[in-house]
């Protein structure tokens, strides 16, 4: 018999030790394991073999997740010996019971050695086993506490309990998934704002970091936005007319969209940045694949967490998907300044400008229809011509200069350019 090896191990009798060998092996590559030979490969044989077979095979079975049974097979060898055949798993990490899916429960082969995973080791094997949908993957940690979701589920009126957490994605064959980790108290994800006093967002006024439960997140965020929408008020003879800086209704869809569509794989914070000019929300995870920044306004939308928003949708937080955005749209109408939407590989962004932050002309002055389409037309091409907004609106010349000088005046364009070289840009 050979001394031990990447895929032989040796014990001279039994003991708990075998679960994190058992677990190792099926983890890697598969290996033998020879109860009642010492380590230097001498078989010293056990006293009472058939009694040893049975803790054997009821340790393993009863300490090891997820189920390893149907990968290990036993054999009694010259009525003395153990043999524990251990073919590679399918549903990896395997983990002790009693220490879940984080290192200190995963052990993999290193050579002659059983040794614990490290945290990258356990996500690919998360990753290789469940595939690549964030929300639905094993949790590294399983020690969760749901108080802020069961208030949540309770304010508007929706069942929340155990015989609920499958039905809703929160648990997968016993265990909780990545979206049980999003909305527990234990949630690892923060959302963080920053008030700034300049429009080159470098001089701090104020800082908040929101953690817990993305419930928690979202209650939070939305009431301390809420402190930093400012309401400036108007007198035109005896009529006062008080407006926010923002509408409340946009702050809550731009809050929910970063929430619920971001990418949570990435372990980075959603970002809110504030001056007196404006809101920006950053979430990481761009676009995917095949959708524009044209599709999300006419309201497509394909959810990144397709599980997360259905919980939304069900506490009636959401309405249906890919209305959000549009609804964002539509609240700033008629004001001179429209919202705007930034897509990186990595990271979406959409910006709410402050509706107060310009002259009370300019305020209440609503946008025409041919305004409308000059802008829309700019935002898909990313600029226009002379010739293009004539073809566009079917008008002359000297109705273009009106309507572009206006526009430019409102703040609503940049002139880039003259003659023939003249653009039109999104100001």
């Amino acid at each position: 018999m050979n001394f031990e090896t990447e895929n032989i191990e040796f014990k001279s009798k039994f003991t708990e030790e075998i679960y994190k060998e058992v677990i190792a092996f099926a983890n890697t590559e598969g290996g033998f394991i020879y109860v009642g030979i010492d380590d230097k490969g001498e078989a010293v044989g056990l006293s009472d073999v058939d009694d040893e077979y049975t803790r054997i095979t009821n340790g393993i079975r009863d300490a090891i997740m997820p189920d390893v049974t149907m990968f290990v097979h036993y054999t009694i060898q010259e009525n003395k010996v153990v043999r524990i055949a251990v073919n590679e798993g399918t549903n990896k990490p395997y983990y002790l019971k009693g220490k879940g899916p984080k290192p200190s429960g995963v052990y993999v082969r290193q050579g002659a050695s059983s040794v614990q995973a490290s945290p990258e080791q356990i996500r690919r094997m998360i990753k290789e086993s469940d595939g690549d949908n964030y929300e639905e993957m094993r949790s590294l940690e399983q020690d969760f506490t749901f108080e802020a979701a069961k208030v949540a589920f309770k304010r508007y009126g929706v069942e929340f309990n155990e015989e609920k957490y499958r039905v809703l994605g929160i648990t997968h064959n016993d265990l909780y998934t990545n979206l049980a980790l999003l909305l527990s108290d234990q949630c690892l994800h923060t959302t963080k704002i920053a008030v700034f006093k300049d429009e080159t967002c470098t001089e701090f006024r104020d800082s908040k970091e929101f953690g817990g439960s993305i419930f928690n997140q979202f209650e939070d965020t939305v009431n301390y936005l809420a402190l930093c929408n400012k309401t400036s008020s108007t007198i035109k003879g005896v009529i006062r007319t008080d407006k926010k800086d923002y509408p409340e209704e946009a702050i809550r869809e731009a809050l929910l969209n970063a929430l619920v569509h971001r990418d949570y794989s990435f372990s980075g914070s959603i970002i809110i940045n504030v001056n007196d000019s404006k809101m920006e929300f950053i979430s990481l995870g761009g676009l995917l694949s095949g959708l524009s920044t044209d599709d999300i306004r006419i309201g497509i939308s394909q959810p990144r967490n397709k599980k997360l928003a259905e919980v939304f949708h069900r506490l009636r937080l959401i309405e249906s998907y890919g209305t959000g955005i549009r609804r964002i749209f539509k609240l700033y109408e008629n004001c001179p300044y429209q919202p705007v939407i930034e897509v990186t590989h990595n990271a979406f962004k959409i910006v709410l400008p402050n509706m107060n932050d310009a002259s009370p002309e300019l305020a209440i002055k609503p946008l025409t229809s041919q305004m409308k389409k000059v802008l829309a037309y700019i935002a898909e091409h990313g600029q226009a011509t002379d010739v293009e907004i004539e073809q566009l609106l079917d008008i002359k010349k000297t109705r273009l200069y009106n309507l572009t000088r206006e526009m430019s005046e409102m703040k609503l364009i940049q002139i880039d350019g003259r003659g023939t070289n003249k653009r039109y840009l999104l100001k």
